[in-house]
């Protein structure tokens, strides 16, 4: 059974960074690919970052150059690095791996950008 643990969301102040870790088990981690998600009250879910298992990367366009999406395949975590947060990039975050009925998902993590 897959499972995906989330960690490293909070409050940060406009401007500020965080950086969110997903850890997970179950599975043969190296050869998935990955993405966040993200969903703010009252809104859809939508892709914030993705990586394949070969590194190469992709990017809302919200969040192209402040957000860096890696991954560490000895310690079967992915990471998001999100710099010059803005006030609209609150939401619960998610770490996803794969689609459809073969998706899987964490429990998400809070990041609350406010003054």
């Amino acid at each position: 059974q897959v499972q995906l643990v989330e960690s490293g969301g909070g409050l940060v102040q406009p401007g500020g960074s965080l950086r969110l870790s997903c850890k997970a088990s179950g599975g043969f981690f190296s050869i998935y690919a990955m993405a966040w998600y993200r969903q703010a009250p009252g809104q859809q879910r939508e892709l914030v970052a993705s990586i394949t298992a070969g590194g190469s990367t992709n990017y809302g366009d919200s969040v192209k150059g402040r957000f860096t999406i890696s991954r560490d395949n000895a310690k079967n975590t992915v990471y998001l690095q999100m710099n010059s947060l803005k006030p609209e990039d609150t939401a619960v975050y998610y770490c996803n791996r794969g689609a459809g009925s073969a998706a899987f998902w964490g429990q998400g993590t809070q990041v609350t950008v406010s003054s």
